[in-house]
């Protein structure tokens, strides 16, 4: 760079250039070359004006990382989020560390600094009930201090694939379960339903006999041959107005006239004694 007439600076020719300067220029477009061809079409239109590789780079710091004020605003959200952190309902150990490491990458990042102790004993309290007593083997015989997070979360992925083969067992030992009472409860579906069926055909006789009775009442009601007290007192009552032939007297018809039937016992008892 120098100064012109009007005390302005302005570019030297490349012709003016020194040894060290020429040498600047060099190492400015290898490093341009590489940053260029580590991005994307639409990272390389953000830097596409720059003229210096370290005006490429203080860009792409800027827009990727923000200003101090907003490096410092954004570590703030994220140890708030690192306090806060806790298992999901449902969630698998390995959702878990892909959440947990992914978090823990940016406050790097950002400068936080984390001893492998603190990061086990987070892993250990984010986890939920069910893993308490895994929790309490694990503080209990294992050293926190030397344990890596990464053989944490594999110890953690293993108790998590035995949980699993036991639920599995005890799945297909409801299934077996459901199966045999499915099978007892048709049984007993088949027997009450032939139950039903016997009390069924049990009820169409007792009804059949009903209807029978009651058309034989009324097949009786309607006969004129059936015989109730006031019949019979009527029939006394025109009975007692006849006289018989034989003696004349009331009360009685001639084949019932006592007079009559001592006659013809006496002719009876004659005719023995004849012939006799």
């Amino acid at each position: 760079m120098k100064r012109d007439d009007d005390g302005e600076l302005k570019g030297k020719h490349w012709s003016e250039w020194s040894d060290e300067e020429k040498k600047r220029a060099q190492h400015d477009k290898r490093a341009k070359n590489i940053i260029t061809s580590a991005l994307s079409i639409d990272e390389f239109f953000r830097i596409s004006q720059c003229i210096s590789a370290k005006e490429m780079w203080d860009t792409l710091q800027v827009t990727h990382e923000g200003t101090s004020d907003v490096k410092r605003s954004r570590k703030h959200t994220l140890i708030r989020e690192y306090e806060l952190f806790r298992m999901q309902n449902g969630e698998s150990i390995s959702d878990f560390q892909k959440r947990f490491t992914h978090l823990i990458n940016h406050l790097v990042d950002l400068g936080r600094k984390f001893e492998k102790e603190e990061l086990n004993l987070k892993v250990l309290q984010c986890l939920d009930r069910s893993w308490q007593a895994k929790v309490t083997a694990i503080e209990e015989s294992k050293d926190l201090t030397s344990l890596t997070l990464a053989t944490l979360f594999g110890k953690l992925r293993e108790h998590e694939q035995k949980l699993h083969i036991f639920d599995e067992h005890e799945q297909q030992d409801k299934k077996g379960k459901g199966v045999s009472l499915k099978a007892l409860k048709s049984a007993k579906g088949k027997e009450v339903c032939e139950e039903t069926s016997s009390d069924d055909s049990e009820t169409e006789n007792f009804n059949l006999l009903v209807k029978k009775f009651i058309k034989f009442m009324r097949r009786k009601k309607n006969s004129p041959y059936k015989f109730n007290k006031k019949i019979n007192k009527k029939e006394e009552a025109s009975t007692s107005s006849f006289n018989c032939f034989e003696c004349g007297k009331p009360g009685h018809m001639k084949a019932e006239c006592p007079n009559l039937l001592k006659k013809q016992q006496e002719e009876k008892n004659d005719f023995q004694l004849i012939v006799k």
